[in-house]
């Protein structure tokens, strides 16, 4: 229902995925390093797939995934996967006027594949909501191919990831490899003052809070960058006047 509502067939379909192609070895090795570091956690081969199907959220995943495996309080682990991913929220409420039109079920189906990539490269593409049935079809077409094409490099490597997980070295540096993946999601996505800030201010309350239990430091940065930043937007327009 998602891809025929989309209509594989229109131009822009096949421009969103042609623009998502060069970021998919990144991905790729994002999502590998994922599925290894679920499977090698301690969770079961069926815990591991379940979630990787389920969530599709790389740093949600490896956020809650230890907080699993060393028992922490249920709401500890909601609280943290949902303030690693609280950016989404941001990201929904800027995708509404582009995708109200479409029935709840597609707008559901849109949610769950769309990513910080896929994201950037739409609104960089359609900067302001169409308002013809034509425009319409264009916004479902792109961003249908766009996260067709994010959604393919991600989890059949993921899930290989899980599956081979004994078979991988460590010594690839998968890791590695999703923190400079990580990072140029994070240096798209400064292009104001006000989120170079924010960055700013959340890696530095992430250093301090390090010690904190259950991986915390991460809501604790989250919480307190975005306290700066709401702090920031109120005293915008008393510094102008």
């Amino acid at each position: 229902m998602f891809l025929q509502r989309a209509n594989r067939n229109h131009p822009e379909f096949r421009v969103g995925a042609s623009e998502m192609w060069p970021q998919a070895p990144g991905m790729a090795a994002w999502g590998l390093m994922t599925g290894v570091a679920m499977a090698k956690s301690g969770m079961s081969l069926f815990e591991s797939l379940l979630m990787t199907l389920t969530v599709f959220a790389g740093s949600s995943q490896l956020a809650a995934t230890p907080l699993l495996i060393a028992g922490a309080p249920a709401w500890v682990i909601l609280a943290t996967a949902f303030c690693v991913n609280l950016r989404f929220v941001v990201f929904s409420l800027h995708l509404r006027p582009y995708l109200m039109h479409l029935p709840w079920l597609e707008r559901i189906s849109h949610g769950y594949l769309t990513t910080d990539l896929t994201y950037v490269m739409f609104t960089r593409r359609f900067a302001h909501p169409a308002d013809t049935p034509e425009g319409h079809r264009a916004h479902e077409a792109y961003l249908a191919g766009s996260n067709t094409a994010c959604w393919l490099s991600w989890m059949p490597i993921s899930v290989a990831g899980v599956v081979l997980a004994n078979f991988i070295p460590t010594t690839w540096g998968l890791g590695f490899a999703g923190i400079l993946c990580l990072i140029g999601i994070l240096c798209s996505l400064a292009s104001t003052r006000l989120r170079v800030m924010s960055a700013a201010v959340a890696a530095t309350a992430a250093i301090v809070a390090y010690n904190l239990p259950f991986k915390l430091n991460i809501v604790v940065a989250i919480a307190v960058a975005v306290l700066a930043c709401m702090s920031a937007e109120k005293l915008r327009p008393r510094v102008a006047a």
